[in-house]
């Protein structure tokens, strides 16, 4: 079933190429919920992509069907990175993007964290 107007989750996508470790990142975090990398297009001085290890489409997909020891897990990683970033004492960003609308362009759940500078508008 399609979720958010993106389709079914494709398992060639390039997130779950680069979980499968067939493609390098450069991996800022793992443990058994999510994998954290650096965004090869960095919008901040700290642009972190954190993706959950299960098959998601989107937040719509994953708070749909996602356990609820992976919601947390997802959750408690996202506060964890910041933190062994320094982005809690200047203040970070969290977006998630769903469907074509948002700007989502890799079909799998992921989060961008942005933080290390003055982040500006929300929307520009």
């Amino acid at each position: 079933m399609a979720v958010s107007g993106i389709g079914p989750y494709d398992p060639q996508n390039i997130f779950a190429k680069i979980l499968r470790g067939e493609i390098p990142c450069n991996k800022v975090y793992e443990d058994d919920w999510v994998l954290a990398f650096h965004d090869i297009g960095p919008k901040a001085p700290s642009h972190i992509l954190v993706i959950p290890k299960g098959a998601y489409v989107s937040f719509a997909d994953f708070s749909a069907k996602a356990s609820g020891e992976e919601i947390v897990g997802f959750n408690r990683a996202l506060g964890a990175i910041a933190r062994e970033l320094g982005l809690e004492e200047d203040g970070y960003r969290v977006i998630m993007n769903v469907g074509p609308n948002s700007g989502q362009e890799v079909p799998h759940y992921h989060a961008h964290l942005l933080g290390g500078g003055p982040l500006g508008a929300l929307i520009g």
